[in-house]
């Protein structure tokens, strides 16, 4: 199975306050916030939604493609990508703009703030699918992922165009597109990505009921934090996927591209809704363990372990054919 991953491309300036945010807003002045945090530490990753996506599928064994923007330094981090496992030969390189930089603050209780430059990505509304269906002989699945909203909106109008099935992950760009853009990138999909925070918002600015929501997607995942993940699809029970134990909790950033990294490897194997839920889980919780959206490795036998420890002895099993994790 073929899967580009479309979206964001970017470096993570990550940093810790050692409070709680909520203890420093005054609840009667909300509409006049004027804060500055001290923070304790500053670390620098590789990151960007579709890059943290496409890094999760490589490191289990898949070759997904990479399509977005980014700038002329993006040679060291190409490197790394192709490393594992990523097919870079669709990123597009701005001749005149820095690769996107993502500015993120988290407190001790996991909430974040966070901004994000677009540098590059701007240039992604630039790009076409066909030349990459051509390149690599053909897509069967298009994760439209946070990206350049302009570029999101062409990518869902060209699968559409070209009957491509794709899945839509509209989630940081929520608060910045409009109600009818989000129309556009919701309706049709085969898959629909969001946390639980964002189905809400989903519904608020569509429009639509859960219901009317699950009229127009095939399939619904919505991750639950530390209570899992749940999987809806129209005139059918709910499948609830437990959460996989973690070891420890370091940062939050990139824990949601990581569990879509797992689903969609599912997803190529031709795994059951419910095992692609347990994978991206597991997936993610590496992510959780770790500080950065890509600092963590997959070991073949430490992978399925705990996935046999999570889920059982019989559905590890079931999917120990398919992980190919890079390391051992």
């Amino acid at each position: 199975m073929r899967i580009a991953v479309t979206g964001s491309i970017a470096t993570d300036h990550l940093m810790t306050f050692p409070g709680s945010f909520g203890d420093q807003l005054i609840a009667e002045q909300l509409d006049r916030v004027s804060l500055s945090f001290l923070v304790d530490d500053l670390q620098i990753r590789r990151g960007g939604c579709a890059a943290n996506i496409a890094f999760g599928m490589g490191c289990l064994g898949l070759r997904p493609i990479l399509v977005g923007a980014v700038g002329n330094d993006f040679a060291d981090y190409r490197s790394w990508l192709e490393r594992h496992g990523v097919d870079c030969g669709s990123v597009h390189i701005s001749e005149t703009q820095h690769t996107a930089r993502f500015l993120c603050t988290t407190d001790d209780q996991h909430n974040q703030i966070a901004s994000f430059y677009t540098g590059a990505m701007a240039e992604a509304r630039l790009i076409e699918l066909q030349p990459v269906v051509d390149r690599v002989g053909g897509l069967d699945l298009v994760l439209i992922s946070p990206n350049d909203p302009d570029a999101m909106l062409r990518h869902t109008d060209e699968c559409r165009q070209r009957g491509i099935p794709f899945a839509a992950d509209i989630s940081q760009q929520l608060a910045r597109m409009e109600d009818e853009q989000i129309r556009q990138l919701v309706d049709g999909a085969a898959y629909l990505f969001s946390n639980d925070y964002e189905k809400g918002l989903i519904e608020q600015k569509t429009g639509w009921s859960d219901a009317e929501i699950l009229s127009r997607v095939a399939v619904r995942i919505t991750t639950l934090g530390p209570k899992g993940a749940v999987i809806d699809r129209a005139g059918e029970p709910s499948i609830q996927v437990a959460p996989a134990p973690e070891l420890g909790k370091a940062d939050p950033t990139g824990v949601g591209d990581a569990f879509r990294a797992g689903f969609m490897s599912g997803l190529a194997w031709g795994l059951p809704l419910e095992r692609c839920g347990q994978l991206g889980n597991l997936t993610a919780t590496h992510v959780l363990e770790r500080v950065g959206g890509q600092e963590y490795e997959l070991g073949q036998q430490g992978f399925l372990g705990r996935f046999g420890a999570a889920y059982g002895a019989g559905e590890a099993e079931e999917i120990a054919e398919y992980i190919r994790c890079h390391y051992a």
